[in-house]
């Protein structure tokens, strides 16, 4: 969430990020700043008049020790009108004040300088990869039906158990999805991050202080009776581990990496694009997370890029590196990139992993400071994956089929000691 003075001193620079983001509702920029101004007045009135009623209160004792009832009495008639005057612009502060809130949730973030104006997809960077590519030729299979092949997969006995979307993985297909958990979280530790192992379900105040509240409402699985949300991704429950706290400067930097089964809607999702490993409503990914000092956030995003093309170097898949345009950038984050690895079945790029820096839009939800020279300010907060599980499964298993079987690379044999599916 923006600062609602950063909005004021810098609105030039918010309305031009906005429309860099291609975002249509600029109004609520003047709507937030007018509304705040309004808080502001009643906040003043309201100090005024509680000011006034102590320095009655004061009065009043000192003509009650003078014998003066008849004056104390008067006083206290007007404390008392002060009094329910007060309780009336408490309220209307309580209401401006949500109003307010309200009003914030919907802005999206400011992309970086860095961010591209665009609309979609197809104006995304592409900054980096890894190989040129091509397909497998004929008798290349898709990995639904290599799956099915080698036992690796059920997605036809996951529908009888709970729906389309949660697939069950068997005998190599489950050992080699532990292998590959296994292995991203070893590479992240190796890199410094602190593994933690979080609840999969959050409040409501966990979604908003991460974004996804209330951006992505409809996404999420709502469980009613205890009013917790299943969780889309490690980053919600990781991050907030930080929500309303002040750390220490020497804290700094604070990485966290976890693993999670990750749940999401995906209503609206259709058609082939979606089949098999390719869009599902639980599946398993590795997180990191960092909490940053500004001026360090952005050569952390760097470095976290670069972590994420080392794992996919090892895993020895085509991969390539996009820095998203304004319109793709996710309503939280400030500039992130994608990484996207190539599928050789079904001839088509596919996203795994996704790194963003969110400056300082998810810590002032979450009212996450560190103390630098006395004071406090936001820190930065950051977050990608390392690795969604799905798509590489789906990659792993197009692009290494051979007449004799399915090989794996040997980064991941080692791991889930076997060598090749047949």
């Amino acid at each position: 969430m923006l600062q609602v003075n950063f909005l004021r001193d810098n609105k030039e620079r918010v309305l031009e990020g906005l429309q860099k983001r291609q975002f249509k509702n600029l109004g609520l920029v003047d709507d937030a700043i007018a509304t705040d101004e309004e808080r502001k007045r009643i906040q003043f009135e309201l100090d005024s008049q509680l000011s006034e009623i102590n320095k009655i209160s004061k009065e009043i004792g000192l003509l009650m020790k003078e014998g003066k009832k008849e004056e104390a009495e008067l006083s206290k008639s007007k404390t008392a009108q002060f009094k329910e005057s007060s309780k009336e612009l408490q309220s209307q502060l309580d209401v401006t004040e949500k109003a307010l809130l309200d009003i914030l949730y919907q802005i999206p973030n400011i992309p970086f300088e860095k961010v591209k104006s665009g609309s979609s997809a197809e104006d995304n960077e592409n900054i980096f990869q890894s190989h040129d590519v091509e397909g497998l030729g004929e008798g290349a299979i898709p990995h639904w039906e290599l799956a099915k092949k080698y036992n690796l997969i059920d997605f036809e006995l996951g529908v009888k158990i709970a729906g389309a979307g949660f697939p069950v993985y068997l005998g190599k297909g489950a050992r080699l999805q532990r292998a590959l958990v296994q292995y991203f979280l070893d590479k992240n530790v190796e890199k410094g991050y602190m593994e933690v192992n979080p609840p999969h379900v959050v409040n409501e105040a966990s979604g908003y202080g991460t974004g996804q509240l209330p951006d992505k409402e409809g996404q999420m699985y709502y469980i009613g009776e205890d009013d917790l949300y299943l969780i889309p991704t490690a980053e919600v429950p990781v991050t907030n581990l930080y929500r309303d706290v002040l750390l220490e400067e020497k804290d700094l930097p604070i990485k966290n990496t976890a693993f999670s089964q990750c749940y999401r809607r995906e209503a609206g999702s259709y058609g082939a694009h979606v089949r098999g490993l390719n869009r599902l409503h639980q599946f398993e990914k590795v997180e990191i997370v960092r909490l940053e000092k500004p001026e360090n956030s952005y050569a952390a995003l760097e470095e976290m890029v670069e972590h994420i093309k080392e794992i996919l170097t090892d895993l020895e898949l085509p991969f390539r590196v996009l820095r998203l345009c304004g319109g793709d950038t996710g309503f939280a984050a400030a500039m992130t990139y994608d990484f996207e690895v190539w599928s050789a079945a079904q001839e088509m790029w596919l996203e795994v992993s996704s790194v963003s820096n969110f400056e300082t839009f998810q810590a002032n939800r979450l009212k996450c400071r560190f103390k630098t020279e006395g004071k406090s300010q936001l820190v930065h907060t950051l977050n990608g994956s390392a690795m969604a599980l799905p798509r590489i499964m789906a990659a792993l298993l197009e692009n290494n089929q051979t007449a004799e079987g399915i090989r794996i690379p040997k980064k991941i044999a080692e791991y889930a000691r076997f060598d090749l599916i047949n």
